[in-house]
């Protein structure tokens, strides 16, 4: 009879195996190196008003990698990757202390304008939420108003083409971004976050309200996109995490009101077969959670 833990180590063969046709693509090509760090976070602390959500996250996010964040609901993931990107902060009462590298910058220094951060460090959100606009003007407008001078046709159709998108909607562009399914609306969401050019882009949970085929389609997306672009993506489903990520960081609470503390973080391959910490593997096996 198979033991636990065979089974749990032939599950993680397969979806590595998963994950490794996923990154080769259609046309064989290799990901990045990720030989440089995307972001380094440094003992980042956040919290709503006098409530204190996570606490002393550290953390290297090497580029051109997808790095995916899991664990239980309410440990502080969806707080963290706002706080990549200083959208934490619009939060009336939120606010966040440490250091978050962007490159040699730290987007929390006095000097760092929060619109330039975001432009830089892009965010798909859980629902996706297109403009009351053409598809065309959904990608567009985010150029536009960052004052984009070159060929903005050409932008629209390389985004599109990044999101694998392009081909559904090359023939309806002036059509309403409303009129296009779940899938098709968050694929159209990435897109408009493309044409900013950012260097990173945060996924919060960007399939978790979508079919196995749209679902499939993102995850092919981020495979892609991870060879110009960092990728972070929070994410509750353990096989689409093992799937598609290079890295995982687990986040947990020890007890009932405590922050949430980044438990473990390694690659993934360890972490869903042979973690360090009994949390961690008790959360990626189904245990709880």
């Amino acid at each position: 009879m198979e033991t636990e833990k065979a089974r749990r180590e032939r599950r993680v063969s397969e979806v590595s195996e998963e994950r490794r046709e996923v990154e080769q693509g259609s046309d064989g090509a290799p990901a990045g190196d990720g030989s440089t760090l995307g972001m380094k976070i440094e003992s980042l602390s956040a919290f709503y008003g006098t409530f204190k959500a996570i606490t002393d996250v550290s953390i290297g996010i090497q580029a051109n990698k997808v790095t995916a964040l899991i664990g239980p609901s309410g440990c502080g993931k969806s707080t963290f990757i706002r706080c990549l990107n200083r959208m934490h902060e619009v939060v009336p009462g939120a606010r966040a202390e440490g250091r978050v590298m962007l490159g040699e910058q730290d987007i929390y220094d006095k000097i760092s304008d929060p619109v330039v951060i975001r432009r830089r460090v892009g965010m798909v959100f859980q629902k996706p939420n297109p403009f009351s606009k053409s598809i065309y003007e959904n990608v567009a407008w985010g150029a536009k108003i960052n004052g984009y001078r070159g060929d903005m046709d050409e932008l629209v159709e390389r985004s599109l083409r990044q999101a694998a998108l392009w081909d559904e909607v090359k023939d309806k562009l002036k059509k309403s971004g409303y009129d296009l399914s779940g899938g098709q609306q968050q694929r159209l969401c990435i897109a408009r976050t493309l044409a900013v050019e950012p260097e990173v882009i945060l996924m919060d949970e960007p399939a978790s309200a979508l079919d196995p085929v749209s679902t499939q389609k993102i995850e092919d997306t981020m495979a892609n996109l991870k060879q110009s672009y960092t990728v972070v993506i929070v994410t509750h489903n353990m096989q689409q995490a093992a799937r598609i990520s290079d890295h995982t960081g687990f986040f947990y609470i020890e007890n009932m009101g405590d922050p949430g503390r980044l438990w473990e973080f390694d690659e993934t391959e360890k972490m869903f077969s042979n973690p360090d910490r009994k949390e961690t593997e008790d959360y990626v096996t189904g245990r709880f959670g």
